[in-house]
């Protein structure tokens, strides 16, 4: 089965423009070079170019090409069998079926539009998939729609429910999640308040739009020291105990415990630039 052990803190680069690629890889976690709605279409063929001429490393670049039902997608492939990345996300995934052309690549299904995102457990379950993303504005597009979030910044409930869902689809199959990006570059506090829910709500990873945005996204996803303490504090106790206990005057149960387990999960495998990994292992 195809996983996801990138480190949280994704950004997109326009693949067209090598001259941020080194900078990119310095400030994030994994890199998408996107061939998609960051290249006008008029661009694409000398952004597939540029993508073979500046080859950056496999294990932390991810490459969106375009949807499997546009004359892009055959000339993305093209390109990409002439590089190393094994890594591909997948625009506007609507179905299972049209994974089967990259049977040879680690997935990252972007889920976008109205289909995309109520297919999303069939998509998730495909074995190539090693993760599940989803995208507000293009999925509120192709709805009729005009805006993925309300005036005071939230999403609005049509966007609430993809995300979950998109969450919801990847977990039951064992797959992990990203959370989409914030598009208002200024509001810090926002994005920070954002990536603590994802964090919180079970996303693996947040992709984004611009390198200011990495050290928030990270403090989000990297534990604190104290809360790893006191996480290990917790289960030592539980080592002392049998079934439901009292630590630091809260009741602990299994739930509980498998919060802490997971706090040290993170602590442990998020890294910083430079040492996480996409991989591939077998289930």
């Amino acid at each position: 089965m195809a996983a996801f052990e990138m480190g949280p803190a994704i950004l997109f680069c326009p693949a067209d423009r090598p001259d941020r690629y080194g900078k990119a890889m310095d400030r994030a976690d994994a890199v998408i070079l996107d061939l998609e709605d960051a290249v006008a279409p008029g661009d694409r063929e000398q952004a597939r170019q540029t993508l073979i001429a500046n080859p950056m490393d496999p294990d932390r670049t991810i490459v969106r090409i375009n949807p499997a039902d546009t004359d892009d997608f055959a000339m993305d492939l093209h390109a990409l069998q002439q590089t190393r990345y094994r890594y591909v996300m997948l625009a506007k995934t609507e179905e299972p079926e049209s994974l089967a052309q990259l049977a040879n690549y680690s997935l990252v299904a972007l889920c976008e539009t109205a289909r995309g995102i109520i297919n999303a457990p069939c998509i998730a379950a495909a074995p190539n998939v090693a993760a599940l993303m989803w995208g507000a504005e293009d999925l509120v597009a192709s709805l009729g729609g005009t805006s993925s979030r309300r005036p005071d910044g939230r999403y609005r409930d049509v966007a609430l429910h993809a995300r979950s869902h998109v969450l919801l689809a990847a977990s039951a199959a064992g797959k992990a999640a990203l959370d989409s990006v914030y598009l208002d570059i200024a509001d810090l506090t926002g994005l920070k308040a954002e990536s603590d829910d994802a964090v919180a709500s079970g996303f693996a990873a947040k992709a984004s739009i611009h390198p200011g945005q990495m050290p928030i996204i990270r403090e989000s996803f990297i534990p604190a020291p104290a809360e790893v303490e006191q996480a290990r504090r917790m289960l030592a106790a539980a080592g002392q105990s049998g079934g439901v206990f009292t630590f630091e005057g809260r009741m602990v149960d299994e739930p509980v415990l498998r919060h802490a387990r997971t706090t040290l999960a993170r602590a442990k495998h998020i890294a910083r630039p430079g040492t996480a990994k996409v991989g591939t292992s077998s289930a």
